[in-house]
């Protein structure tokens, strides 16, 4: 295991891009780069809130939790639009994580209030000229959401009920037959109460990782909803991961302190390989 970020500031949302990982800094305002040598700060909106950023055109899409937009940045780090609409004129209460759909659009979760608060997650679609579409609604807290690879399955954090769901995927990218997947209490039984699920990514075999605001720890799923192996971190949260190309390393953002800005944490760099093997040994 590698500390690659010792000092992020809740490090989130992240993504393996042309050779680079990009991150986002809630507690900075920041998107960051990591090469594979140096960190370097790739863009800053102050009150933004980002919490995650993925490719989007020719640039990327940030999602700004606290903003209440999503903003379109160039490959560069400049911002070129800020969306904070969908095409009917509704806002968006807590633009959370993104997923690619595959043909140059993105699904997006805007989260509702945090905790307590009433049941108003939504899910929506972008499109790739940055329209976007409310596809779900009455979700509690909708966080992570990743496609399946055949892209007919869109899988969905619901953080504030423990669980992930799934939704079928029609060829307008609209969204139906909401199911259960999994509740993380019963993957995974000695998990405290209020296992909270977070990020959440898919490997080319399809097994889904699943991050946790509750644990520094990431779940792998197979795609039957079978608990694989737990990746652990010595951090109090490992909210949101993402791959390498080659599949052989995960990336893992994590906070060692929760309760107060700006949310110190650090990025792991681990091999998968060796998780393997670890657990390979375990079970002889």
């Amino acid at each position: 295991m590698k500390v690659i970020d010792p000092s992020a500031r809740f490090p989130e949302g992240p993504v393996w891009h042309d050779g680079k990982l990009y991150y986002v800094e809630y507690g900075g305002h920041t998107v960051k780069t990591w090469d594979g040598l140096k960190l370097a700060e790739f863009w800053k909106s102050d009150g933004c809130g980002p919490s995650a950023v993925a490719p989007f055109g020719d640039g990327f899409l940030v999602a700004g939790y606290d903003a209440g937009a999503m903003v379109r940045i160039s490959a560069d780090g400049r911002t070129i639009q800020t969306i904070d609409k969908d095409i009917s004129g509704g806002g968006f209460l807590g633009p959370n994580d993104i997923a690619p759909d595959g043909k140059g659009g993105v699904y997006f979760s805007a989260s509702g209030p945090w905790e307590s608060g009433a049941i108003l997650g939504k899910i929506y679609h972008m499109e790739a000229d940055g329209r976007a579409h409310m596809v779900a609604d009455d979700l509690h807290y909708p966080n992570g959401l990743v496609l399946a690879a055949d892209g007919k399955t869109l899988y969905v954090n619901e953080s504030e009920a423990y669980r992930v769901i799934r939704f079928a995927v029609a060829e307008d990218g609209a969204l139906s037959d909401r199911r259960l997947f999994v509740r993380l209490n019963e993957l995974l039984p000695s998990a405290p109460p209020g296992a909270y699920p977070d990020g959440i990514k898919r490997d080319r075999a399809g097994n889904l990782f699943i991050g946790q605001f509750s644990a520094g720890q990431i779940l792998i799923v197979s795609p039957d909803g079978k608990l694989l192996r737990t990746i652990e971190v010595p951090s109090a949260a490992a909210p949101n991961l993402a791959l390498s190309p080659e599949e052989d390393r995960i990336y893992i953002a994590a906070v060692d302190d929760k309760s107060k800005a700006p949310w110190p944490g650090k990025v792991y760099e681990v091999s998968l390989r060796w998780t393997a093997g670890a657990l390979e040994q375990r079970q002889c």
